[in-house]
């Protein structure tokens, strides 16, 4: 058992959104990353697909995610699991969104095909 306290925590902000790493494969989960994503209003975070599927679960405010070629709307409460390697793509709302995600496979590839690695809030 391993327990992360809220002052082990980690933050990435990057120009789309902040995120805090609740467990991962460095803090105390042995092959799985969970995370706090917060997007401010407006906001459209770059087209990439993780290795592993991903499951986000929306808290807060309300997003559109492009998955393929499908666009869905999402709103606190709703969650959307994504396939592993199928790109997708966020925007924020008019107030921005809050969510949860968790990933197995961290590594990710970006929209032109390239490898981006393991971001830093997943490793």
């Amino acid at each position: 058992m391993q327990i992360v306290r809220a002052a082990q925590r980690r933050t990435a902000t990057t120009p789309n959104a902040t995120m805090t790493t609740l467990a991962s494969p460095t803090l105390g989960a042995a092959g799985t990353s969970l995370w706090l994503v917060e997007m401010p209003a407006g906001i459209q975070g770059p087209e990439h697909a993780f290795a592993g599927e991903v499951v986000w679960a929306i808290t807060e405010g309300s997003a559109s995610v492009r998955v393929g070629e499908s666009e869905h709307s999402l709103e606190a409460g709703d969650t959307v699991v994504i396939p592993a390697g199928v790109m997708r793509q966020f925007t924020a709302g008019a107030t921005g969104f809050t969510g949860v995600v968790t990933v197995g496979e961290g590594e990710v590839t970006r929209g032109d095909g390239a490898s981006a690695g393991v971001p830093p809030w997943v490793a």
